[in-house]
């Protein structure tokens, strides 16, 4: 699953990993079922209406300087199918593309994700709350919002919009 990903980005976009659609499909948040791209048109976060596609990831990162990537590169169907290994193997990998590439924010889809990159990354046991997070260590302000896949029922819609409507007022 390649990265979107490049320097000057005001916003760089984190999940825990790729779905298997995802990375057959080449680009984030592929599976339909999936309400990343719902969430993220409703709360207006690229000013238009935007259909995924590789071209899209594209233009987020041409025009709106928000970049993609993984804290684990491996696709798998769900996330519970990582193990401790690819944690050890790719969140220090990111820590160095953050660290090179120096986006303003970190927009990580769920506390498990974030907790597996600051655990295995930083060796930091840390609780994040929802929302706007300063972590000194990670050296630039982080954005939670609940993991969209279909798997996290206990987060509508709805609420995710909110979660996105929230960042639109940091990132922009």
């Amino acid at each position: 699953m390649p990265d979107f990903i490049d320097y000057d980005l005001r916003c760089l976009s984190v999940g825990l990993n790729p779905s298997i659609i995802s990375a057959r499909q080449g680009y984030y948040f592929a599976n339909p079922r999936n309400r990343f791209w719902r969430a993220f048109n409703q709360a207006g976060l690229a000013g238009k209406e935007v259909q995924p596609s590789n071209a899209v990831h594209t233009m987020l990162l041409r025009e709106h300087s928000l970049g993609f990537t993984d804290v684990v590169k491996r696709a798998s169907r769900m996330g519970h199918e990582l193990r401790a290994a690819d944690f050890k193997r790719d969140a220090p990998a990111l820590r160095t593309k953050v660290e090179q590439y120096n986006p303003d924010l970190l927009w990580f889809h769920g506390k498990v994700a974030i907790g597996k990159f600051l655990r295995y990354a930083y060796d930091l046991k840390y609780s994040v709350n929802w929302g706007l997070n300063e972590l000194p260590r990670v050296g630039r302000p982080i954005f939670v919002s609940p993991n969209p896949s279909p798997a996290n029922a206990a987060y509508s819609l709805a609420a995710l919009v909110e979660y996105y409507r929230d960042l639109a007022t940091i990132y922009r």
